[in-house]
């Protein structure tokens, strides 16, 4: 049983392709994520112009930096929805598209030393984490209840892509704007440049918002609004039930972003090529969402979360007894289907129970959960896989996501009976 509200009318795709706003929101989230990849390696190919500190060799230097991306979404990733809950969604997403492509922009006149990098990366890093949660918030403010479906897999399968593609094309793009504006300031004109696109492509979307606020809710109270947020979740247990599947979800994929380099190798293929992998789970997700977007509202009653948890514990069981590399990719696109049953149902659950005046909260929240589930098992990962095997970890991880599935099962079954 899936505890989403049946559509009154649900047509798929087709309305989306209507809504002007959402149209907007969508298109300007995937350029300001694409900036965000292609920033990212910006990043990377600029160390080699900057003299390493005293005492700091080289592969710290890449460790370093990656660390000044990651942090502050570890930090900040609530604190950003308590200022989504306090301030204009769109004030807050077209501002932060200017400012980290202002901030990109000044980098050619920096002085090259590594710190003034670190802070510079740290900064724009800070600033993204309040994009995040404005924009699960703006969806419900453009999008009817009964299309909330087909919006969710709209964003989840560009997401997926944007995380896939974003840092294929990052290289490339890079290299053509060298050749097309010059060495000494075409990469950052470029990624400065989709940054400042983003926002004027959400400039025009005219969001109706912030009814329930008056002049005395203007004022921010960090620890007040943690502490609500907090005790929201704790009284709704499908939202928080939800929000913990969807953890476990990047959490899977995260690890999958490690293991498929290995898998690269034992397939044959070169360890730079482990994108294979990935992109087939993301034609698998493109494919899950659109059956989603197109038929969710006759799907609603079915368990769709744990149907996906299901074919992705199948999948990571049986990959490594499989030695054919068309037969894995396969996999990997049953894998990808199997996430969108997760993650597009849970986003949705999660918006339909969330109150306005909670949703940026409630989805700082979320914002945090994920970046941390993206975090950790990159580091753990590998060591694991070292010391027990790619075949072990695998099917440790299959294992794992067979009861959690049905844990969450269970767990939606019996606060829905509480309810009723």
């Amino acid at each position: 049983m899936f505890p989403t509200e049946p559509a009154a009318v649900n047509n798929g795709f087709g309305a989306l392709l209507k809504n002007r706003s959402f149209m907007l929101l969508w298109i300007g989230q995937l350029v300001s994520q694409l900036a965000d990849k292609v920033f990212f390696v910006l990043m990377i190919a600029l160390l080699e112009n900057y003299p390493p500190p005293p005492g700091l060799a080289e592969n710290s230097m890449y460790s370093t930096l990656m660390l000044a991306f990651t942090i502050p979404a570890i930090l900040f990733g609530s604190a950003g929805g308590i200022l989504v809950d306090r301030l204009p969604k769109k004030l807050i997403m077209v501002g932060s598209d200017i400012v980290r492509g202002l901030l990109t922009l000044c980098l050619p006149f920096l002085p090259q030393e590594f710190l003034i990098l670190l802070i510079l990366t740290f900064a724009i890093s800070t600033v993204t984490q309040l994009f995040a949660p404005a924009e699960q918030a703006a969806i419900p403010l453009l999008v009817k209840r009964e299309n909330l479906m087909a919006a969710n897999a709209l964003f989840s399968s560009t997401m997926m892509g944007a995380l896939i593609v974003g840092f294929a094309v990052g290289e490339p793009i890079l290299s053509a704007a060298k050749a097309w504006l010059g060495e000494e300031y075409g990469q950052e004109i470029v990624v400065g440049a989709l940054y400042l696109a983003s926002a004027g492509i959400m400039q025009p979307i005219n969001f109706k918002e912030n009814k329930f606020l008056n002049d005395s809710q203007a004022v921010v109270h960090p620890w007040t609004d943690f502490k609500a947020g907090l005790g929201y979740l704790k009284k709704n247990r499908l939202v928080l039930n939800a929000m913990l599947q969807l953890t476990t979800l990047y959490c899977v994929f995260a690890a999958l972003t490690v293991l498929t380099i290995r898998l690269a190798a034992e397939f044959g293929l070169k360890e730079k090529q482990f994108g294979f992998f990935l992109a087939a789970a993301g034609v698998g997700m493109v494919f899950g969402a659109a059956i989603l977007g197109h038929w969710g509202d006759k799907l609603h009653h079915k368990p769709l979360p744990l149907i996906g948890f299901l074919i992705m514990a199948l999948v990571l069981g049986v990959f490594t007894f499989t030695h054919n590399l068309l037969l894995a990719l396969v996999l990997c696109a049953f894998l990808g289907v199997g996430a969108s049953l997760i993650g597009v149902p849970m986003q949705t659950l999660i918006q339909q129970q969330t109150p306005p005046m909670m949703h940026g909260k409630v989805f700082g929240f979320q914002n945090h959960a994920v970046n941390i589930a993206l975090s950790a098992p990159l580091a753990i990962t590998g060591p694991l896989t070292d010391a027990l095997g790619l075949r072990v970890v695998l099917v440790g991880m299959s294992i794992v996501v067979v009861v959690v599935g049905i844990w969450a099962w269970h767990n939606t079954r019996r606060v829905l009976q509480d309810i009723i």
